[in-house]
Order: C-alpha cells, then sequence, then structure tokens
C-alpha cells in the first residue's frame, strides 16, 4: 500500500490542510492519506493555543468523513511523550511490511526539518512530499536549509515538490477569527465550523470578554 502521512496539530484542521491532503494523493498516486494528530508536537510545548487533543481528533474526522482516501490516525495521541515522526513512520511501515510510506511536509516547516529525531534516517526510509504554503516558496525553503540538511536531503526533498497552488489559509488566522468573533465559514469545512461553535473553542475566557 502507498500511504501518505499528514502530521499536524490540526488546531483546527481547515481547508488548506485537505487541499494538501487531496494533491497529495493525485500526484503521488497514494492509496490513502492519513492525517496524524499529533498530542504534543516538540516544537510546540507552552502552546496554550493549543486545543484539547480529543477535540482535534474529533475535528478531523468530521473533516474527512466520507471523503474517499482521506484517514485520521490517533496513534500518536496513544503515545507517551512527544511525537516524533520517525517513531510514526516507523510504526506504520511495521503495520504494513513491503508498503511505501510518504511524509508529507509544507515549506514553512523546513526551516526545522535538520533538528528532527532521526532526520536523514527518516529521509532513507520513507519519501518526502513538500507542499507550498502561503509566503513559502518549496525551492527557496529547501536552498535554505541545504547547508544544516545536506546536499544529498536537499536533492531529494527538491524532487518530492508537489504541484498545487498553496491555499491561503491559516489555523492561526481560524483561531483568531473565533476570538475575535467573525466568520470562519468557507476557511474549514461546515461540520467542523459547527463543532467549534458547539464546543466553545478558541475563545477568549469569559472573564477577559468581560473586563473589555
Amino acid at each position: 500500500m502507498r500511504t501518505g502521512i499528514l502530521g499536524g496539530s490540526f488546531n483546527p484542521i481547515h481547508n488548506g490542510h485537505l487541499a494538501i491532503a487531496r494533491a497529495a494523493r493525485a500526484a503521488l498516486g497514494l492509496d490513502r492519506v492519513v492525517l496524524v494528530i499529533s498530542a504534543r508536537p516538540p516544537h510546540k510545548q507552552g502552546d496554550t493555543t493549543l486545543a484539547p487533543p480529543e477535540d482535534r481528533l474529533a475535528m478531523a474526522r468530521l473533516a474527512v468523513l466520507g471523503e474517499k482516501g482521506l484517514e485520521v490516525s490517533d496513534l500518536e495521541l496513544e503515545r507517551e511523550g512527544p511525537s516524533y515522526t520517525i517513531d510514526t513512520v516507523r510504526s506504520f511501515l511495521r503495520e504494513d511490511a513491503g508498503g511505501e510510506v510518504h511524509f508529507i511536509v509544507g515549506a514553512d516547516g523546513l526551516s526545522l526539518l535538520s533538528s528532527w529525531k532521526e532526520i536523514h534516517e527518516l529521509l532513507r526510509i520513507g519519501g518526502f512530499a513538500v507542499v507550498a504554503r502561503p509566503g513559502f516558496d518549496p525551492r527557496e525553503e529547501i536552498e535554505r536549509a541545504r547547508p544544516a540538511l545536506g546536499a544529498d536531503a536537499a536533492e531529494r526533498l527538491l524532487r518530492g515538490i508537489l504541484p498545487m497552488t498553496p491555499v491561503a489559509v491559516s489555523a492561526t488566522e481560524i483561531r483568531a477569527r473565533v476570538e475575535e468573533g467573525r466568520s470562519i465559514e468557507g476557511l474549514v469545512p461546515e461540520a467542523v465550523r459547527e463543532y467549534i461553535s458547539a464546543r466553545g473553542l478558541y475563545r477568549k475566557p469569559e472573564a477577559s470578554r468581560k473586563s473589555k
């Protein structure tokens, strides 16, 4: 089986995430793209805007409901301690002996790639698909990362660039809109918008709102 892994905090999942998953599946001929929800991403320790993992998981499941080839995994939520991509990729390879795993990463995350746990082993055992993000050109970001990653890794990433137009939406923008009481219609699937509203996610604390 050819599997794509799109990992992240999905705080919340939005239409940009789904566009990336669909583009990767089509361009790479993947059997499935699995959205892996991070419990405690190593680079986001102490992030007070992070919604509870059970809410982020529920929103992701709502977002892919009925969509062929897109799945959601709680693998990293069940793992104790920080979530590392190398461990997740190894888990998928163990479950599907002889299968292929392609990790999907946004160009905005390439500057941190050299600090990932066992990054060169990760590049060896799995494919990498690099997607454009608003304000981040994949080729430029790979070239910036080349000195830290090395020539071989940079060339592999260059070969993995996916042809897609970046979707101008971010989780940061969505959280800010909710906090300010503005609409997020069209930025997230309708079921996700309704879930955020029903659960009161990303709103200012009541005491803070009253003091203004």
